[in-house]
């Protein structure tokens, strides 16, 4: 099974966390529904051309949240989310992704005007 996982070799953010996310997101938008068997450890390692230990970790992070659920001798599959944990799930990672923006702000003293103006740009453009 193809997953459509991203690498980028040039990201400061550590390969776990860069496969974490994009699984996490491909879960709680419903690209990945409940019940869906997911790779092997080995044959996901393989297609992203990382370790065994990599994949392991994101997989236990992902059971630990609830998203993931191993069966022993059977594999790993999505867990049955229901749509109101699902949209929990969803904003609680845009409310962390802009906290981390107005963080980035504060540190490069951008004033609450011009990031209320970046954001409106970004949106704008964005979603057109």
């Amino acid at each position: 099974m193809f997953m459509p996982i991203q690498i980028n070799e040039n990201s400061s953010e550590p390969l776990y966390a860069q496969i974490k996310h994009q699984l996490r997101a491909l879960i709680l938008s419903g690209h990945l529904e409940g019940g869906m068997l997911l790779p092997s450890i080995r044959e996901f390692a393989n297609q992203l051309q990382c370790s065994v230990i990599t994949v392991r970790r994101v997989y236990q992070d992902l059971e630990n949240e609830g998203l993931l659920r191993t069966k022993q001798g059977t594999g790993t599959f999505v867990a049955h989310v229901h749509v109101e944990e699902r949209d929990r799930y969803r904003r609680h990672a845009v409310e962390q992704a802009l906290e981390e923006a107005v963080d980035a702000a504060i540190r490069v003293k951008i004033s609450r005007e011009e990031l209320e103006q970046l954001l409106q740009d970004v949106i704008q453009r964005k979603w057109k």
